[in-house]
């Protein structure tokens, strides 16, 4: 569990840095100029990702049961899985009202999509990795909606209804054929 902690700690801290640091982000991407920035922040999250999905896999090989959750949670996580992959596409979108609406969609996604998975999974490296997630979208959530919106852009029912169509097919690529090849967990 030590390397999914330590890649947490390198991909959700490069992630916190606005949360809890954005004056020195903004020292820094002036210092560095801003392609040199996005390369390390890139690069580091990169390698915290890996080590945490690594981390989470060697994690399941010898689990520690916290809880067990009825069968019927992972129901609930597919239910759940589908608005969170409609935030998620919407965030990516052009011009949709969902993320007119919301004005942070891909944070709004991880939520529910930490909050589905800690559902149904009652491993403690489960919660760790999942409430982890969810605290970090939590707290990006509550600084983001304190610093100042970007310009307001006008929706348009083209863009809300690829932002639908993109996130349903992702959802059903994903849930159906995807999830038991990314995670080695069926759905259902």
């Amino acid at each position: 569990m030590l390397v999914m902690i330590l890649g947490l700690v390198l991909f959700l801290g490069t992630h916190s840095v606005r949360i809890f640091a954005d004056d020195w982000r903004s020292e820094q991407i002036q210092r560095l100029g801003e392609m040199r920035w996005k390369g390390l922040f890139s690069l580091v999250s990169i390698v915290g990702l890996a080590l945490a999905i690594w981390g989470f896999g060697r994690m399941r090989l010898d689990p520690t049961w916290v809880w067990y959750p009825p069968v019927g949670m992972r129901h609930a996580v597919a239910l759940l899985m589908l608005p969170a992959f409609l935030l998620l596409v919407a965030a990516y979108v052009p011009h949709n009202h969902i993320k007119a609406k919301l004005g942070h969609p891909m944070v709004l996604a991880v939520k529910v999509w930490a909050f589905a998975h800690l559902l149904a999974n009652g491993r403690l490296g489960d919660i760790v990795f999942f409430g982890a997630f969810l605290l970090w979208a939590v707290l990006d959530f509550r600084a983001a909606r304190r610093r100042q919106p970007a310009p307001a852009v006008s929706p348009r029912a083209s863009g809300t209804l690829i932002t639908l169509g993109v996130g349903l097919v992702a959802y059903y690529l994903f849930a159906f054929h995807l999830h038991v090849w990314v995670t080695g967990v069926p759905v259902m």
